[in-house]
């Protein structure tokens, strides 16, 4: 199955995926990947900056990528504003900027090559239950199989076209976990069959992100603790098609005075705040420092300078 899958790809598409992966194999690659819905606030920063401190401590590169797939949720600036923020706090990328919006044709080559080795099936589930289910953040909603053995169409029924869903197989999903976190989740009773095409035609998170980890040649995805489980799913889709997944650090996630997370639906806060207050990014570097353990209260330094203190310590 895994070799019918990769000749199911173009060549052109294969050699890439062989090219990257070789890549990797030659120096490290890390990535940062904000989605353009809103401005970033400082737990999405931190994540940004925990990433480029892993990357460069490893002597690798750093790419940033435009998680733009689901454009009813982009939100005008959020791109620009996203550079400037990362810029602001010292994390320079690597290469071109990505965006996922110019990558669909591979998705779709991926994704074809899915459903011709009858790995997705057609399913005709509630669009509310489909949003909640292909969701990348909150509670994980195992779905139930209700269409697996269906034999729904392909084509619209009562003018509605069917999602695309991973015809997951049996068995533990295993991956290298640099943080405190499992490493492996069962693909039965802990994913279970996840959406790579919504019924509305846009391809879902996990689809793209496991194709770029693998086609962008990414050995180390630094992200926050709230998409731990989210790896199941992603790192499923890289064993199918015969590669082996990167090593991920779900770091700790920025949370608010009642203790929940951040999140830019509720308009947590990100460096406008800090800005008006007249505190500069090398404050912030060195309050992120100290919250994560590293460095005593009250240190001030830039993002390079906490990657040289940190160089001894080596935290992942």
């Amino acid at each position: 199955m895994l070799n019918q899958l990769l000749e199911a790809l173009p060549a052109h598409t294969q050699g890439a995926l062989f090219a990257a992966q070789a890549q990797r194999q030659q120096r490290p690659r890390g990535r940062y990947a904000p989605t353009p819905s809103g401005p970033l606030h400082l737990g999405n920063l931190r994540t940004a900056l925990l990433s480029w401190l892993q990357a460069r401590q490893q002597g690798g590169e750093w790419l940033l990528r435009i998680d733009d797939l689901d454009t009813p949720r982009n939100r005008a600036g959020a791109e620009q504003g996203a550079l400037a923020d990362l810029q602001w706090l010292g994390l320079a990328w690597d290469g071109p900027l990505l965006r996922q919006s110019e990558r669909r044709g591979l998705y779709n080559t991926v994704l074809t090559a899915l459903r011709r080795q009858g790995l997705l099936y057609p399913c005709r589930c509630s669009r509310r239950l489909l949003a909640d289910l292909s969701a990348p953040h909150g509670a994980w909603p195992l779905y139930p199989g209700s269409c697996r053995q269906a034999g729904h169409s392909w084509g619209p029924e009562v003018g509605r076209l069917p999602s695309w869903r991973l015809r997951l197989p049996v068995g533990l999903i295993r991956w290298r976990e640099l943080g405190q976190g499992p490493d492996q989740l069962d693909g039965t009773s802990q994913v279970g069959d996840v959406v790579l095409r919504r019924a509305d035609g846009f391809l879902a998170y996990h689809l793209a992100t496991a194709v770029d980890e693998l086609w962008l040649g990414i050995s180390t995805v630094v992200r926050g603790e709230d998409l731990w489980q989210s790896t199941g799913p992603q790192v499923a889709l890289m064993q199918l098609l015969g590669q082996s997944p990167p090593s991920y650090w779900h770091g700790p996630l920025v949370r608010d005075a009642e203790g929940r997370r951040l999140a830019k639906r509720e308009g947590a806060a990100g460096l406008a705040g800090w800005r008006e207050r007249g505190a500069g990014a090398a404050e912030l570097v060195g309050q992120w420092a100290t919250e994560l353990g590293w460095l005593p209260p009250g240190s001030v330094l830039s993002a390079q300078e906490l990657l040289q203190e940190i160089s001894r310590k080596r935290p992942w």
